[in-house]
């Protein structure tokens, strides 16, 4: 019994002095607490005076061409057109084309009716031929002043109107062939076979696809710029990424003063694919240049009316930005080409730049590798952390297992 007692006496006193052992860490833990925010007050401190890096992208200058466009809209058309009308009013009997046909200048389109035409031709050729034959009798009877000059004179005259005569009639027989003014292709066809038609009726359209052109309106403060044989470029959405060659054929030798333009004809050609009427884009090319320092429109900044970039510099293991002026010598719709103060491979800021200053520190991004890598590695190191933790788990039983063998130990010999 007294050696029960002596081990239950003994419990209490070691579990007394752990109380007060733990009564006293309090304190010295609120000592350590303290010190850790001091440390941490200190850190933001110095955060605060560290200056933070602003994150960019940055492009290497490039070189190539560039060229400065003056660009209009408008729609194509044929400067040779023209609208074929009937000359006689009478039947179809032949039609000889279609649309879309080439057709030569003077061929026949269609025929009409002609029988009419061709009886009072023969008539009159008739009449002159014995005209003539009176004329040969008068002239020798005149000769041997059989007859008088006056007779003789009317024998002369007959045959004169007999000749006029016969030329109408030639004319009004050709009428009923009808043929094309000028050489093209056939864009419309207004009669079909067996219609009556009329004078002045409308029958065909005749378009010459090689005479397409553009023309365009132009402010004139561009005519400087402005040249007869001038290069241009034609596109249409219709057309896709097709382009096609042309040159400045004429420019208008005044102004108008309601629009304050000058009228340019670019003439095309019968390049296949073009058609009149179709709607177009014409950029007017002023000025070429090749093998030059391109700068991206995206990486200007404007202050005013000036232009600036930002170079990157490095030094010291530093990003910062430097500021340039950029001066313009030619500008087209995605690149500028500077004048001076950058060259091909300079570092430049086209992303990140609003706000920027002459010598704000930088960033730029991880490489995709690095953040590959990066990303990689996390995702490794997930099963190893939950393996340790597993095997740090089999320690903490092992104590437990112990203790409870000890207690069972105790309660034998108190037995």
């Amino acid at each position: 019994m007294l050696a029960g007692m002596g081990v239950i006496t003994t419990g209490c006193n070691m579990s007394s002095d752990s109380e007060a052992s733990d009564g006293d860490a309090e304190p010295a833990g609120d000592k350590d607490a303290e010190g850790e925010d001091d440390g941490e007050d200190g850190e933001d401190g110095e955060d605060e005076d560290k200056e933070e890096a602003v994150p960019v992208e940055v492009v290497n200058l490039a070189t190539g061409q560039i060229e400065s466009i003056l660009r209009y809209s408008t729609n194509l058309e044929a400067e040779n057109h023209v609208e074929v009308h009937a000359q006689a009013a009478r039947q179809v009997v032949k039609l000889l084309v279609e649309e879309g046909d080439r057709v030569s200048r003077n061929q026949v389109l269609v025929r009409l009716m002609d029988d009419e035409q061709r009886n009072n031709l023969a008539m009159v050729r008739s009449e002159l031929a014995k005209a003539n034959r009176e004329y040969e009798r008068s002239q020798r009877l005149f000769k041997e002043k059989l007859i008088s000059e006056q007779q003789f004179n009317d024998a002369t005259y007959e045959i004169d109107q007999l000749k006029i005569r016969v030329e109408n009639a030639q004319r009004e027989l050709g009428y009923t062939e009808v043929r094309a003014p000028i050489a093209g292709t056939i864009t419309s066809r207004l009669v079909k076979l067996g219609d009556q038609i009329t004078v002045g009726q409308h029958l065909f359209d005749i378009v010459d696809f090689e005479s397409i052109v553009a023309r365009v309106y132009v402010p004139e403060k561009h005519l400087p710029d402005l040249h007869k044989g001038l290069y241009a470029r034609v596109s249409s959405p219709s057309l896709g990424d097709r382009t096609y060659k042309g040159h400045v054929q004429r420019i208008a030798p005044v102004v108008d003063p309601r629009s304050g333009t000058v009228k340019l004809t670019v003439g095309l050609g019968g390049q296949p694919g073009l058609r009149p009427g179709m709607y177009v884009d014409v950029d007017l090319v002023t000025a070429s240049h090749d093998d030059v320092v391109l700068v991206p429109k995206q990486a200007v900044v404007y202050d005013n009316d000036r232009m600036f970039v930002f170079t990157l510099e490095e030094k010291d293991e530093e990003r910062r930005v430097r500021r340039v002026l950029l001066e313009a010598v030619l500008t087209d719709k995605d690149n500028i080409e500077p004048l001076e103060g950058l060259n091909a491979g300079d570092p430049i800021i086209i992303a990140g730049q609003t706000g920027l200053k002459d010598g704000t520190l930088v960033e730029l991004p991880a490489p995709p590798e690095e953040a590959v890598a990066e990303a990689g590695e996390t995702v490794e190191g997930e099963p190893e952390a939950a393996e340790a933790g597993e095997t740090a788990e089999d320690p903490a039983e092992e104590p437990q297992d112990e203790a409870m063998l000890a207690s069972k130990t105790d309660e034998r010999a108190s037995r």
